[in-house]
């Protein structure tokens, strides 16, 4: 629409410009010949008697307009201002529309003090209606010895009526056009807009797993052809993602049933490998080497199935939680008191810095526990050891765990998939330490049942950090993490952990040998 006005406006600007231009130059010519042969007769012009040449010039006047004048034009002549022994009184064709009044003194001057031809743009008068437009013309001419001022005013009334209706036909052209275009958009519209927000609708659908919803097609157009190119990929995409969930359950139950069977039998080498390794002193030390080796990948493989038939739980939807509100502090400091046997054997020092209060949350305890004690053993492993720091946090919404290690750390890209089953920072370093590979993705389900956040950070040299992020009942998501990734905290905020011997019946001594050992105790008006 905007476009098409501003043609029409240029259109009419332009034909304006062309037929007040092909006026004007043809009021130049005339004016040009008239005024040049009005001169003439005046220069013949001889007579003593004031009546007669008021006469003559008069004659003369009119008779130039009636040969010369294709152009509807009147003719005055005037005294300069300022002459003198005025030989005749002024005259004018027509008195009731040219008048003096339309000369401005500018032009006055220009004639009087020259001797060429002038012009300039005038109003005329039409009959009480809206003035139109005119050219005046004018030079000065000699009558009798006496310089006069003559004028031929042009009217442009007719150009003007043409403008007005080459005007009033773009008007109406435009909008005409105005309203057809507006039809094709309505039509356009219809037949593609439309096609094209449905099949936007359709296609959100499917995102939401609408996998049988289709396009209406009608016609033979192109846009009739895409409705057919997007059903035949839409019921594409729906076998393929059929064939996948079919394949995907299929698997699911493959793990399942091969973990359940392969527990019957694992139970029964269990039982062996414990027999022989009870009775390992009575061998030789080849045997004896044997028994350790079998009764250890024994644990490690029965590890394997209990993870993997906790994996195909959660990959099978039958997950569930058994919340009830626990103090997560006191579940912490559990979690790091029953860590302290493998930080002991590493030389790793052990350490809990509290931020904020009151750490009560809904969530399953025994999950909770799993993914902290994963979390704090994998740091253990990795750190080296240097101090491994639990960091926990609150707000008003959630409750924020973090595990830092100052160890080897990790690359963004060991990050980025250090959450994937089965997935280790060097796939060349045999298993025989850590877990079965699957820890942090049964950490991550635990995490998704409980609504909460399980984030990793890593730097090569600098150590890693795990937060875990729950927020205090299920039915109210938090909005935000109480702490960073990682945790800003100084080394003098790490606190000891009161810890509980193993053994109690070895002592006093026994009992400050392990708290001497790499754990903090909770001074009482510490900050």
């Amino acid at each position: 629409m905007i476009s098409t006005m501003a043609v029409a406006a240029f259109l009419v600007q332009q034909v304006t410009s062309g037929l007040f231009q092909e006026r004007f130059d043809q009021a130049e010519r005339e004016a040009t010949d008239g005024l040049d042969q009005v001169r003439s007769n005046f220069a013949a012009l001889n007579t003593s008697n004031r009546s007669e040449a008021q006469l003559d010039i008069e004659s003369i006047l009119e008779d130039v307009g009636e040969r010369t004048a294709q152009i509807s034009r009147e003719t005055m002549l005037l005294p300069l201002a300022g002459g003198e022994n005025i030989f005749v009184d002024g005259f004018t064709t027509d008195d009731g529309v040219v008048t003096a009044d339309l000369i401005s003194p500018d032009l006055r001057e220009a004639i009087s003090e020259g001797t060429g031809q002038y012009w300039q743009a005038v109003s005329l008068d039409a009959d009480g209606q809206e003035d139109v437009p005119g050219v005046a013309f004018g030079t000065q001419v000699d009558v009798q010895g006496n310089p006069y001022a003559l004028y031929f005013v042009y009217d442009f009334s007719p150009v003007q009526e043409n403008v007005s209706f080459v005007f009033r036909t773009m008007l109406a052209a435009g909008a005409a056009i105005l309203l057809i275009n507006m039809a094709i958009s309505a039509w356009v519209a219809r037949s593609v807009v439309r096609p094209v927000s449905q099949a936007a609708e359709v296609s959100e659908r499917i995102a939401d797993g609408q996998l049988d919803q289709r396009l209406a097609v009608r016609g033979e157009d192109e846009i009739a052809r895409l409705g057919l190119s997007f059903n035949r990929m839409a019921s594409n995409l729906q076998e393929q993602i059929t064939r996948l969930a079919n394949l995907s359950k299929m698997q699911q139950r493959f793990v399942s049933d091969v973990s359940h069977e392969l527990r019957t039998p694992l139970t029964t080498v269990r039982m062996a490998a414990e027999v022989l390794h009870e009775s390992r002193e009575e061998f030789d030390p080849i045997n004896q080497r044997s028994a350790e080796l079998l009764y250890h990948q024994v644990e490690r493989f029965q590890a394997l199935l209990s993870d993997l038939l906790e994996m195909s739980r959660f990959d099978a939807g039958a997950a569930e939680l058994a919340t009830a509100e626990i103090d997560l502090l006191e579940l912490s400091r559990e979690v790091m008191i029953s860590s302290q046997p493998l930080a002991e054997s590493s030389n790793t020092p052990l350490g809990l810095v509290i931020q904020g209060e009151h750490f009560l949350a809904e969530v399953d305890a025994r999950r909770i526990s799993r993914i902290l004690r994963n979390l704090v053993n994998n740091a253990i492993e990795h750190a080296e050891s240097r101090p491994v720091d639990l960091i926990i946090a609150s707000s008003p919404t959630a409750v924020g765990i973090a595990v830092r290690d100052h160890g080897i750390g990790m690359s963004p890209s060991e990050v980025a998939h250090v959450f994937d089953r089965f997935w280790r920072a060097d796939p060349a370093r045999a298993r025989t330490t850590g877990g079965s590979g699957l820890g942090l993705s049964i950490a991550t389900e635990d995490t998704r049942l409980h609504q909460g956040a399980l984030d990793a950070w890593g730097q090569k040299g600098q150590g890693s950090c795990f937060r875990l992020v729950l927020p205090r009942r299920q039915s109210v998501p938090y909005r935000a993490s109480p702490m960073a990734l990682p945790p800003v905290y100084r080394a003098s905020d790490r606190h000891r952990i009161e810890s509980i011997p193993e053994h109690p019946n070895e002592g006093a001594a026994d009992y400050d040998r392990i708290n001497e050992q790499s754990l903090y105790q909770r001074k009482e008006g510490e900050s």
